[in-house]
């Protein structure tokens, strides 16, 4: 049985990030949330901790770039290829505050081949707080069983 075959897109961009949200410590260890998940497409929360903050006390970039990364993961891992970052671009707009909920929204631009372009905007309520853009590679394996294997 082809598991492609027997999931709509949707149901299988969840059960992928189902699978890879199972290992994801870092992202779940930084109190990021998944929002939704759909074919080239993922939405993550994540709240400014009070250790998120850096000495201007707003948010550390690197925190913000970090859930941009992570939806960037989730939108280019939602069709049962492993993906991973070959590169990613950030541009700050504005200061994320200690309490505000970033909500980062991924989207896939291009994907052919082993390549894909993704863009991940980051906000805070109706203020947008980053750019991201992120191109991924395909490597080897799958995260849900392309066929069962049957024993005998």
């Amino acid at each position: 049985m082809n598991v492609k075959a027997t999931l709509s897109p949707e149901d299988m961009a969840r059960a992928c990030a189902d699978a890879m949200w199972k290992e994801d410590d870092a992202s779940k260890g930084l109190g990021m949330e998944i929002v939704d998940v759909k074919p080239g497409l993922a939405v993550m929360a994540m709240t400014v901790q009070p250790h998120m903050v850096n000495g201007q006390r707003i948010a550390h970039g690197g925190f913000i770039f970090t859930l941009a990364d992570s939806a960037f993961a989730f939108a280019c891992n939602s069709h049962n290829e492993r993906a991973v970052a070959a590169q990613g671009d950030i541009t700050f707009i504005r200061p994320g505050r200690l309490g505000d909920r970033l909500v980062a929204v991924a989207r896939e631009i291009s994907r052919s081949g082993r390549s894909g372009i993704y863009d991940v905007r980051v906000t805070a309520g109706d203020s947008v707080i980053a750019e991201f853009r992120g191109h991924s590679r395909v490597i080897p394996g799958t995260w849900l069983p392309e066929t069962d294997t049957k024993t005998e």
